[in-house]
């Protein structure tokens, strides 16, 4: 093939993910108000289980063939081919998503068929309490949110090569770009009230009402992040005058594994000393 051809055949296949880009998008959507239905109160029809998993299915249909095509684009053809990067992490944040509302779905599932038959015994329902590491959160399911996503954080969008460059990168994205961000805030129920009401997190992140005087939540985040870029997304959902009256922690952790360290006792600990208007940034 002459160089014309070439650059015919890669605007092709870029023009075919750009089809499924969009695809995901619109399904992404659906994906999300479906999964929305999914709750221990509600009486779910099947109809309803049935289109979360097949639109599950179809939703890593599309992103296998887009990481086929774009494997493609890399390998042979790499040098005809620009890279959308602002695509690349649209679709990485749709793969963690769907990860994380199919995961949860399905948890909500089970608790839903535990309920039932406990029912039909006769018997009163009580969740199954397994063994967690540091509570971060006091809500069980928030808890589990937390560890599905540090587990799906380090499964994410890795493709099945063996090479040694493959594999040391692979490393490298492992142990630096991912990570999940949580913090505490501590300050008067009135001020919390406010900032609570103002904080839109995405489908994927936490919040939780502790106490009436603390904040807590995780940002979960797909590609590297700093703790001081955290703390002005933080800034962002408080007033500068109300920031004082508050007090602050931030830490970032990358796998359940630091969640059994002992600095998270001692950030525990460091919290409830720590002055109003007082910011301190950890890191696990």
């Amino acid at each position: 093939m002459d160089r014309g051809i070439f650059q015919v055949y890669v605007a092709s296949l870029e023009q075919t993910m750009e089809n499924i880009h969009f695809d995901l998008r619109e399904t992404m959507d659906q994906f999300q108000e479906l999964c929305f239905m999914i709750t221990l109160e509600r009486i779910v029809p099947v109809e309803i289980i049935t289109d979360i998993r097949q639109t599950y299915k179809h939703i890593q249909d599309q992103l296998t063939r887009i990481r086929g095509v774009k494997q493609l684009l890399e390998g042979k053809y790499r040098r005809y081919y620009h890279r959308d990067c602002q695509r690349e992490r649209e679709l990485m944040e749709f793969a963690f998503l769907a990860r994380s509302l199919y995961s949860k779905f399905r948890y909500t599932l089970e608790e839903i068929e535990a309920k039932r038959r406990l029912r039909d015994r006769g018997e009163h329902f009580k969740a199954y309490h397994q063994r967690l590491p540091f509570p971060w959160f006091q809500s069980k399911r928030n808890q589990i949110v937390l560890l599905r996503n540090l587990r799906t954080l380090g499964e994410l969008d890795y493709k099945t090569r063996f090479d040694l460059e493959y594999k040391q990168r692979r490393e490298v994205i492992q142990n630096a770009m991912r990570s999940v961000s949580l913090f505490a805030l501590s300050g008067e129920a009135t001020l919390l009230d406010n900032l609570q009401s103002r904080m839109r997190l995405r489908e994927y992140d936490i919040k939780e009402r502790l106490t009436r005087d603390e904040l807590r939540g995780a940002l979960t985040h797909l590609r590297e992040i700093t703790l001081p870029e955290v703390e002005r997304v933080i800034r962002r959902f408080v007033d500068t005058s109300e920031f004082s009256k508050l007090r602050c922690l931030l830490l970032t952790i990358q796998s359940q594994q630091d969640l059994e360290k002992e600095i998270l006792w001692s950030a525990e600990n460091m919290f409830r000393m720590m002055g109003m208007g007082e910011l301190k940034i950890l890191s696990t």
